[in-house]
């Protein structure tokens, strides 16, 4: 039996952090945040079968789903992508508690896919205020609820517009040299961070890849072996990750911020992509993606981030270190994609996306070495 960390972590995030949007810094404001935090706690509420973890979801999800099916702090007109991540919380609850408020609420968040403005190919901006923009995050944001929605509510029809956000996204942030792929593509090619021949910004963030592979186990899931696709995303999720593990720290098993620039001066090895990749290579494993040589540079990555990352308190709370507080692109400050830019932004401890990704990588791999513990509820691609 692996020790419990999912555990320990889910219970020090309820006693610390009992309502996650009165947390500092989110201002109950509607954050993505909440979401990665919340689909770890419902990995966890599968395997126990442990209600707290349920009622610390609906708990959390009850303050922004109104009785009418409006979400308390979202403006479809931002054409956000990251808006769309806590819907996938939607799905659980409304099996869970038949309210229609909860189909409601994912009704409206699927109203702002139908909208939501695309490259000329077909795939959806990050935001309204970055056109023309695809961001490794945004595929994580997106595309499970887009997913999880069609088969749930709309038959199973169009999952195709899903499958090409992934490939679409791979087709121009691949570099072909290493494998990786960049944060982000420009289009049209203007912006002050990409290159202006090939429209891509200028380095590897680790968090930016971790979400990526996370949304590919995440979709697979769902994802019927059958569609037209399937093999497809199957084949990009084995790259990504075959390129990462080119560059898996050789005394820890992480990963730093900058992916393949770990002798550069200032660079570190960072706990929030760490566990995505961990997660999406746990994940795989179990869904029969990845095979069995997978396990060892798993073991690796999984007990580095607990021996570089996770440290406990007095109290015996867990805590998770060395998170970068957030990156992107652009924006009102300008932020430009650089080396410098991405090792000068702020390294936390106890960031709400990192110990979301650190949970759901303790569920995924504890649910690998323990295969016989309780599993509770309907297959996560189960009709509504």
């Amino acid at each position: 039996m692996t020790e419990q960390w999912a555990v320990r972590t889910a219970d020090s995030i309820m006693k610390r952090t009992p309502r996650l949007y009165e947390a500092r810094g989110y201002d109950n404001k509607w954050s993505y945040d909440f979401g990665v935090v919340l689909k770890g706690f419902e990995g966890l509420w599968k395997r126990t079968g442990d209600r707290k973890y349920f009622r610390f979801i609906q708990d959390n999800m009850d303050y922004f789903i109104q009785e009418d099916g409006s979400i308390r702090g979202y403006h479809q007109e931002e054409y956000n992508i990251d808006h769309i991540n806590n819907g996938k919380l939607l799905f659980p609850l409304y099996r869970e508690t038949g309210q229609e408020k909860y189909k409601k609420a994912a009704a409206l968040l699927r109203e702002q896919l139908e909208s939501h403005p695309r490259t000329s190919e077909g795939a959806f901006w990050h935001k309204n205020i970055y056109p023309y923009q695809i961001w490794l995050d945004g595929l994580y944001m997106g595309s499970p609820f887009y997913l999880e929605y069609l088969l749930a509510f709309e038959n199973g029809e169009g999952l195709d517009d899903v499958t090409k956000q992934f490939i679409l996204c791979e087709q121009h942030t691949k570099d072909e040299a290493t494998g990786l792929l960049y944060h982000a593509w420009d289009e049209q090619r203007v912006q002050p961070w990409c290159d202006p021949e090939t429209g891509l910004s200028p380095n590897f963030w680790g968090r930016s890849l971790g979400w990526y592979v996370m949304a590919l186990v995440d979709v697979l899931e769902l994802l019927p072996d059958s569609h037209a696709d399937y093999n497809e995303l199957c084949r990009i999720l084995r790259d990504t990750l075959a390129a990462l593990r080119q560059y898996q720290d050789e005394a820890t098993g992480v990963w730093y911020q900058v992916v393949n620039l770990a002798d550069r001066k200032g660079n570190y090895l960072e706990a929030s992509a760490s566990s995505m990749i961990a997660y999406a290579m746990a994940k795989g494993i179990r869904l029969g993606v990845l095979d069995q040589s997978w396990l060892a540079p798993l073991d690796r990555a999984f007990q580095g981030i607990i021996t570089e990352f996770v440290t406990e308190t007095k109290e015996g709370l867990i805590n998770l270190n060395k998170v970068c507080q957030v990156a992107g692109l652009g924006g009102a400050d300008r932020r430009d994609g650089t080396f410098a830019y991405y090792i000068s932004e702020p390294i936390i401890s106890n960031d709400q996306k990192g110990l979301g990704a650190f949970l759901k990588a303790c569920c995924e791999y504890e649910q690998l070495k323990d295969p016989d513990g309780q599993q509770i509820g309907e297959s996560s691609n189960a009709g509504v």
